[in-house]
């Protein structure tokens, strides 16, 4: 089994957020890491205006429904610090992105720690930043859609990453 964190870097929505952390517990990821602009759910000693602090923490907890408290989470001011960081630690960092260099999520293999970067819901991940990932991941699509929600897509990543087909079904 992989060891897992998953990253959200500059997400607007309080509910996508909540989602992200209700899922990644489900699938037992070891850490998430809330960077950029992405809301967070409260911290023991916040420096938010507290009526402010109070309504994000509201919104998320609408669709984590509990997991903001039992999903390790962090918050981290410095991406790019924290990315180095974890492939200091032996993480292989992976966006999920469309971009020249993607390739299809079906045919990766995660590597035994793997640091997994979902970004903007309209705009993607920045170019700077997918320079410094080592893979980019991409889902391929059916549909006339060009995208996934970041939820589904960062769920679908997961699941590929966590789990694993075996002659006697699914093994996690």
């Amino acid at each position: 089994m992989s060891e897992i964190v998953l990253i959200a870097h500059n997400l607007r929505s309080t509910h996508n957020v909540g989602s992200l952390l209700r899922t990644a517990e489900g699938l037992g990821v070891k850490e998430v890491i809330l960077s950029g602009y992405t809301p967070y759910p409260l911290l023991a000693v916040e420096d938010r205006l507290p009526h402010l602090a109070n309504k994000i923490d509201r919104q998320i907890t609408k669709t984590a429904l509990g997991a903001e408290k039992t999903q390790a989470w962090s918050r981290s001011a410095d991406l790019v610090a924290s990315l180095a960081a974890l492939q200091a630690t032996g993480y292989l960092v992976a966006a999920i992105e469309q971009a020249d260099r993607s390739i299809p999520l079906p045919g990766f293999s995660a590597p035994p720690k793997l640091a997994l970067l979902v970004g903007r819901e309209v705009e993607g991940i920045e170019l700077e930043i997918l320079a410094l990932c080592d893979q980019v991941l991409e889902i391929p699509m059916f549909g006339q859609k060009e995208s996934f929600n970041v939820v589904q897509a960062a769920a679908m990543a997961l699941y590929q990453a966590t789990f694993h087909l075996s002659d006697s079904g699914i093994v996690k």
